[in-house]
C-alpha cells in the first residue's frame, strides 16, 4: 500500500449507517496490550519510584478529564472519574502493591496486577452492590496505571480534545453514553449494521457513520487522516488532495441539500392530498430535544431512558430522573412525547447491575422482564414519570411486551404508584397516555387483543424484523436475513395498524425502518399514524411525503401484501417513486 515518496489512498466499503461526510484525524479505539510478565528486580525502590511515577500520570490524566467533563456534562457525569482517583489514592491498594514489590522482588506491573485482580475478585463476589461497583473502578484504573507501566498508549473516549473520527471493532452502549459530541465527527467500525446502537446513536448525533467494514480497525493508525462518507458507506484512508478537495465540495453541497431542507422545519408533514401524519424523533437523552425541534419534529415518539442510566456508577435517582423527563416535556410543550420504560439486556448492560450470562440475551431476561422482576427498580421510574406528567403531553411505554398478563401487571404497578402519590398530595396528570412497543410477533399476531387494553402501539421494528426472521441484527453472517421489506414482516406490520385503527387507538413506529425512503410510502399505505425516526431524517422524511399521496399509496398495498420476496417488494417500490 506505500512505495517509497508515495502516498496512496485506501478506500474500504462497509454498511451505510448515518448520512454525511467527515474529514478528520482516525481516533483508533482500541483495547491496549497489557501483557504482563513477571520479572524478579534487584533494587525494589526503582520499581516503587516507577510506580509512583505512573500513579502521578494516571492521577494528572483523571484530574483533568473531572474538570472538563464537570465545565462541559456535569457534576453527575464526572462522578464516575472521582470515583477513579479514590482508587488511586486508597492506601489499601497502594501500599500493598509497594509491600508486594518490595517482599517479593518482582516488577511493579506485575506486583499491581496481583493485587489489583485480589481486590476485583473480593468485591465481585459480594452481595453489596455498592462493593461490587468498586470492583469496576479498580479495574479501570489499572489498566490506565499499567498503560504507563508499560508503555502502552491509553486511548479512552474521555481523553478526546480535538475533533477525530472514532475507528473501532465496535462501539457499545457504554461507550456511546460517554461521547463527547464537540470532539466526534463520524464512526467507522469493523463490525455491525444500520440498526446497530453505534449507528443509532450516529444518526442521533447526526454524525456520519459507516459500520461493518470487517477489518478497518487493522488498517488504520492511531492519528491517520479519513474520510468518511455516510452516503455511500466508504472510508478511505491516507486520501489525496484530490480526493480531499472533491469530499469537501460533496460537504458543501451536502449543507446547502440541508439548508434547502431546513425551510421544511416548521411545516406540518402533509400528503399531495393533504393526508397529515406525524413526524417524531427519536432521542436518547434530554439534551436531544434540542435538535429534535431543531429539525421540526412533531413530538418525541421514542426516549430511550437506559442511557440516563449508563455511564455511571449507581441507579438514577427518582429526582434526577423526574428532571429529565420534566425538561424534555417543557421543551416539547404541549407535542407528545413517548417515553419508554427501562430496556436494559440484550448487548445493553450496567456495570452496577448484576446479570447472569445468558445463552441468547435478546431473547432473554431483558426490558419489561426484568423490571417485573426488579419492581423497586421499575416503580423508582414510574414515580418519576408520573411527577412529571403535569409538565407535558406525555405517553408511557412499556417495552418488549409478550403477553396481556405482562401488560396488565405493569399497568397494575403503575397505577399503584399513581395512587401512592395521589395520597401524599402530589399532582399527576390525568391525559398521559399508555401504550407498548409491539416488537415480539407473538404481540403483533394478537395485536387486535393488546389494542382493547393500550392507549396506543408503537412498532420496534429493530427487534420485530430480528425476531420474525430469527436472524441476529447484529451477526453479519445473518445479515442478508434483516429484510424490512420481507412480505412476511410487512404483514405482520399491516395487522397491527389494522387492529390499532379498529380499536380507535393510534399506531406509531419507532424502529429505524419509519425513517427509511422505501418503507415510508409502505407505511403511509398502511395508515401508519406517526413516523418516529432520527432527528436527522425528519426533514428529507416530511419532503418525500409531501410529495407522495395516501391515497395512492393504500392502493398499492394489496399488490405489495402479495408479493413473495423482499427483492420483488424494493423494486415495486423504487418503480413506483420514480412515477411520483
Amino acid at each position: 500500500m506505500r512505495e517509497a515518496g508515495v502516498t496512496m489512498s485506501q478506500k474500504i466499503t462497509g454498511v451505510k449507517a448515518s448520512a454525511g461526510i467527515a474529514i478528520g484525524k482516525a481516533f483508533l479505539l482500541t483495547t491496549p496490550d497489557l501483557q504482563i510478565n513477571t520479572v524478579a528486580i534487584e533494587e525494589p525502590a526503582n520499581e516503587i519510584q516507577r510506580f509512583q511515577e505512573a500513579l502521578a500520570r494516571a492521577k494528572n490524566d483523571l484530574e483533568g478529564i473531572v474538570l472538563r467533563v464537570e465545565q462541559e456534562m456535569g457534576t453527575d457525569h464526572a462522578d464516575i472519574f472521582k470515583a477513579h482517583l479514590l482508587v488511586l489514592e486508597d492506601p489499601e491498594l497502594v501500599d500493598t502493591v509497594k509491600d508486594k514489590i518490595t517482599s517479593e522482588k518482582i516488577n511493579a506491573e506485575s506486583a499491581l496486577n496481583d493485587v489489583a485482580q485480589g481486590f476485583i475478585g473480593l468485591f465481585e463476589q459480594m452481595d453489596n452492590e455498592y462493593m461490587r461497583e468498586r470492583a469496576a473502578d479498580i479495574r479501570d484504573v489499572t489498566k490506565r496505571v499499567l498503560s504507563y507501566l508499560l508503555g502502552v498508549p491509553f486511548a479512552g473516549l474521555g481523553e478526546l480534545t480535538e475533533e477525530v473520527i472514532i475507528v473501532a471493532d465496535d462501539l457499545t452502549p457504554s461507550d456511546t453514553a460517554q461521547l463527547d459530541r464537540r470532539y466526534v465527527k463520524g464512526f467507522v467500525t469493523d463490525i455491525g449494521g444500520r440498526t446497530s446502537h453505534s449507528a443509532i446513536m450516529a444518526r442521533s448525533l447526526e454524525i456520519p457513520a459507516v459500520v461493518g467494514t470487517q477489518g478497518i480497525t487493522r488498517e488504520v493508525q492511531q492519528a491517520t487522516l479519513i474520510i468518511l462518507d455516510g452516503h455511500e458507506g466508504i472510508a478511505i484512508i491516507d486520501p489525496s488532495e484530490e480526493e480531499i478537495a472533491d469530499y469537501r465540495r460533496k460537504q458543501a453541497d451536502y449543507e446547502a441539500q440541508k439548508a434547502e431542507l431546513a425551510k421544511l422545519v416548521n411545516d406540518k408533514t402533509v400528503t399531495l392530498d393533504n393526508h397529515h401524519v406525524e413526524l417524531a424523533a427519536n432521542i436518547g437523552s434530554p439534551e436531544d430535544v434540542a435538535g429534535a425541534i431543531a429539525n421540526g419534529a412533531e413530538g418525541v415518539g421514542l426516549f430511550r431512558t437506559e442511557f440516563l442510566y449508563m455511564g455511571r456508577n449507581d441507579f438514577p435517582t427518582e429526582e434526577e430522573q423526574y428532571l429529565a423527563y420534566k425538561h424534555v416535556l417543557e421543551h416539547m410543550g404541549d407535542r407528545p412525547v413517548v417515553i419508554r420504560t427501562l430496556d436494559i439486556g440484550g448487548d445493553k448492560h450496567l456495570s452496577y447491575l448484576a446479570l447472569p450470562e445468558e445463552m441468547n440475551p435478546f431473547l432473554g431476561h431483558r426490558a419489561i422482564r426484568l423490571c417485573l422482576d426488579n419492581q423497586e427498580l421499575f416503580r423508582t421510574q414510574l414515580r418519576a414519570l408520573l411527577r412529571a406528567s403535569v409538565h407535558g403531553n406525555l405517553k408511557i411505554m412499556f417495552p418488549m411486551i409478550a403477553t396481556l398478563e405482562e401488560f396488565r401487571q405493569a399497568k397494575a404497578i403503575l397505577e399503584e404508584e399513581k395512587k401512592s402519590l395521589v395520597n401524599r398530595g402530589i399532582v399527576v396528570s390525568d391525559q398521559y397516555e399508555v401504550g407498548m412497543m409491539i416488537e415480539i410477533p407473538a404481540a403483533a399476531l394478537m395485536a387486535d387483543q393488546f389494542a382493547r387494553e393500550v392507549d396506543f402501539f408503537s412498532i420496534g421494528t429493530n427487534d420485530l424484523i430480528q425476531y420474525t426472521m430469527a436472524a441476529d441484527r447484529m451477526n453479519e453472517k445473518v445479515a442478508y436475513l434483516y429484510q424490512p421489506y420481507h412480505p412476511a414482516v410487512l404483514r405482520l406490520l399491516h395487522n397491527v395498524i389494522k387492529a390499532g385503527h379498529a380499536q380507535n387507538k393510534w399506531v406509531g413506529m419507532c424502529g429505524e425502518m419509519a425513517g427509511d425512503p422505501i418503507a415510508i410510502p409502505i407505511l403511509l399505505g398502511m395508515g401508519l399514524d406517526e413516523f418516529s425516526m432520527s432527528a436527522g431524517s425528519i426533514l428529507p422524511a416530511r419532503q418525500q411525503l409531501s410529495r407522495l399521496s395516501a391515497e395512492d399509496a393504500a392502493k398499492q398495498m394489496d399488490t405489495i401484501l402479495q408479493m413473495s420476496t423482499s427483492v420483488q417488494v424494493e423494486a415495486f417500490v423504487k418503480e413506483w417513486l420514480e412515477r411520483v
